[in-house]
């Protein structure tokens, strides 16, 4: 029987590290795939059926090798675009360069991924997760150029789900809420305890995501009342802007 390959960007995160973990131990023949090859190694010595793969998947000599890798050990039956970045701040204080780097790592660089990988995937009947955020369902201040990605992530797997609809590649979306990991600094920490705002263990975002590639769902949102906040949003957004006027004071004594 052919192997089942999971192609895993962002592999050594916080949530990385958890999914890569939870679909080891389901058996899983992981590709790892992140920037540092020390914390891959680690890693890999952690999930036993798993190759490493580092890299700056930004370049597209990198991702075309990417795709090569993948089809030596067998071709990729699942791609989990799992890498992103944020950095909360005012939008007037951003570099163009700073919206460019979190633009292309969160919204560009899977949707060139999901493009590079789809024969293999056609060839496997595989499966397409994108990770997103809560924050592609709700636009919040200071998180202008994050939720812009993620806003865009969520549209593009929708529409591509739906463009795949007649063949045997399936693509999800998953929107986790604030999980505790180093993509939350101090800063955010502080302003989610001041608002009484949860974070989810990247191990409840791994379960999740394992009960989403088990599913016919393509969309899985996680934490409440995030997703209620997601269904309002989309139905009475004017609702949630008085909720978060009223937070906006509160955070602004939060950002520096």
């Amino acid at each position: 029987m052919k192997r089942q390959v999971c192609v895993l960007t962002g592999a050594t995160g916080g949530i990385g590290r958890a999914i890569a973990k939870a679909l080891s131990e389901q058996g899983w023949h992981l590709l790892l795939v992140g920037r540092d090859a020390s914390l891959l190694a680690t890693l890999s010595t952690q999930c036993p059926h798993s190759d490493v793969f580092a890299g700056d998947l930004t370049k597209r000599e990198t991702q075309l090798a990417l795709i090569k890798k993948a089809q030596q050990i067998g071709g990729a039956s699942l791609l989990i675009n799992n890498a992103g970045i944020n950095n909360m701040q005012s939008i007037e204080s951003m570099k163009a360069q700073q919206i460019e780097t979190i633009l292309e790592t969160n919204l560009t660089v899977p949707i060139q991924l999901c493009q590079l990988f789809l024969n293999q995937l056609r060839e496997s009947e595989g499966t397409i997760v994108n990770v997103g955020s809560s924050f592609g369902s709700i636009g919040y201040p200071y998180q202008t150029a994050y939720c812009a990605s993620k806003f865009g992530l969520r549209g593009f797997t929708e529409a591509l789900s739906r463009e795949l609809t007649d063949s045997k590649v399936s693509v999800s979306y998953l929107a986790p809420r604030a999980t505790d990991t180093a993509i939350n600094n101090s800063q955010i920490r502080a302003l989610n305890e001041k608002l009484g705002n949860k974070m989810d263990p990247p191990e409840v975002v791994a379960k999740e995501l394992v009960a989403l590639i088990n599913s016919k769902k393509t969309q899985r949102f996680i934490g409440y009342p995030e997703k209620l906040f997601a269904r309002i949003n989309a139905l009475f957004p004017q609702l949630i802007d008085k909720a978060i006027a009223k937070q906006l004071p509160i955070i602004k004594r939060f950002i520096h």
